[in-house]
């Protein structure tokens, strides 16, 4: 941790897990605000918190209403949504709506306190984008546009540049299937198709494509790209 704590805002309406957050995450350095529902959630961003985990399931606002007014109001903050284990369309629908990660109930307090760091990693990395971007034995040079996996230099097709180079972008962050469609495609395409270049990409740079370590699926949601320790 920085001299300077990380704010957290929980908005978490449950008791035992506003008790379980506040007691793992303070142990860990963290500065905690506690929001018992929406409204109070929205007033407490006065106090810039550097990251929010959210809830979806709030007694006052729909998660996903409030989501977008928490994104209205600012663009950066890190979001890690908390859901059911059951409810994929949720958590797509979430990261659609601008959350950066999600974790499901019941979790693990290491699990979060990883989405957490990815989640910050990840927007400090977007308000300065790193050059080469470099996890394991994968590098990306973003400038030069030179892939490579050890020494070896990986040729990629332009398209499959261009997904690799998003996840890059958004390294640690879960990435939707409808988002990368949008953002690599100009009219609506299959999954399929996104799942074709996912394979031909992960038979370049992963040493084992059928266990990949770098490009990971998100079952029913989308891909992540291995954030660097």
């Amino acid at each position: 941790m920085t001299s300077q704590p990380l704010k957290v805002l929980v908005i978490d309406d449950d008791p035992p897990i506003r008790k379980l957050l506040r007691m793992g995450l303070t142990t860990q350095g963290y500065d905690i605000l506690d929001a018992t529902n929406g409204k109070i959630g929205l007033e407490l961003l006065s106090q810039e918190p550097d990251l929010i985990i959210l809830d979806l399931g709030l007694p006052d606002v729909n998660g996903l209403d409030l989501l977008a007014k928490i994104r209205e109001r600012n663009e950066r903050v890190p979001i890690v949504v908390l859901s059911s284990r059951d409810d994929e369309t949720a958590k797509v629908r979430a990261l659609d709506h601008g959350a950066d990660d999600y974790v499901t109930k019941p979790f693990g307090m290491e699990e979060l306190l990883a989405r957490m760091r990815a989640a910050v990693r990840h927007q400090l990395q977007v308000q300065g984008e790193r050059p080469v971007f470099r996890v394991g034995d994968l590098s990306v040079d973003l400038v030069r546009r030179i892939v490579k996996v050890g020494e070896k230099d990986v040729k990629l097709s332009p398209k499959e540049y261009d997904l690799l180079r998003l996840l890059v972008q958004h390294a640690g962050k879960v990435l939707t299937h409808k988002f990368l469609l949008d953002a690599l495609w100009d009219e609506t395409t299959d999954t399929q198709y996104l799942r074709v270049y996912m394979r031909q990409l992960r038979r370049k740079i992963e040493v084992d494509p059928e266990r990949p370590k770098y490009l990971l699926t998100e079952t029913g949601i989308g891909y992540r790209l291995q954030a660097p320790e």
